[in-house]
């Protein structure tokens, strides 16, 4: 019920797609899968450049598994679990290739970190983002700088402390988040199609160099994303969050 999945195009574009029954909330294993395939499809000399898309749902992205995080009872595991998105925000990081994401629907938590984290993003307007981790007892840490670095502190302070409220996608727009936003999904892919050609046609060897100059001054995510995963794992078992997390599983 669960997957991620890759194909690569005659023309080079790699399409990772991934899904959850539950709104796309992403448990350990779907992160895990989503590294490799980014790793893999890096170093694939057929690939020019990468799309990241889910299937099926609305929703783009509900951020992380509660189902598995409600099971979990330790700090080590804990840090695990919300590393999880930081590897995959590494992951693309540290890919030589473009990745852009497509963004069809809403993105909660790690759903924005995910947009975040692609070079060139482009969505819906029904693409709301919510940063919704404070109403459940801790915070944004792992997905912070990645948000943070396409839309400022500002913008960053106000959605982490507004964790019920949704920002539209116009919102993210001109914070920029969302480089285009269309009116229907199929405006949205005509353009993705349209752009995925552009890029395919360039020299991949200046595609890779402008990606390294894209993340100049991130190399330290590598130690800093899991010293912000020991943040959430440590707070995430106190009572007050696991209280939280039960009711909000409960709406």
């Amino acid at each position: 019920m669960s997957y991620v999945r890759t194909q690569i195009s005659e023309q080079g574009v790699a399409s990772v797609h991934f899904f959850h029954q539950n709104q796309n909330s992403l448990p350990g294993t779907i992160l895990a899968d989503l590294v490799a395939a980014f790793a893999e499809l890096g170093q694939n000399n057929a690939v020019k450049v990468i799309v990241l898309r889910s299937d099926e749902h609305n929703t783009f992205c509900a951020g992380a598994s509660f189902d598995e995080l409600v099971a979990i009872s330790d700090e080590a595991t804990s840090q695990r679990f919300f590393n999880g998105f930081g590897n995959v925000i590494n992951a693309m990081r540290t890919c030589p290739k473009i990745v852009v994401g497509r963004i069809q629907g809403k993105a909660v938590g790690g759903g924005v970190g995910l947009a975040a984290a692609s070079d060139f993003c482009m969505a819906t307007q029904y693409a709301s983002v919510r940063l919704s981790e404070l109403a459940v007892g801790f915070g944004p840490f792992v997905i912070g700088p990645a948000v943070e670095r396409k839309v400022g502190l500002a913008a960053f302070s106000q959605m982490s402390l507004n964790p019920s409220e949704w920002q539209t996608a116009a919102w993210a727009k001109q914070k920029g988040l969302f480089q285009e936003v269309f009116d229907t999904t199929e405006q949205l892919d005509a353009y993705l199609e349209h752009f995925l050609n552009n890029l395919c046609s360039y020299a991949p060897d200046a595609l890779s160099e402008l990606k390294k100059i894209f993340w100049a001054g991130t190399e330290h995510w590598t130690t800093l994303l899991p010293e912000r995963a020991a943040i959430s794992g440590r707070l995430a078992l106190s009572e007050y969050a696991k209280n939280a997390i039960e009711a909000f599983k409960r709406k």
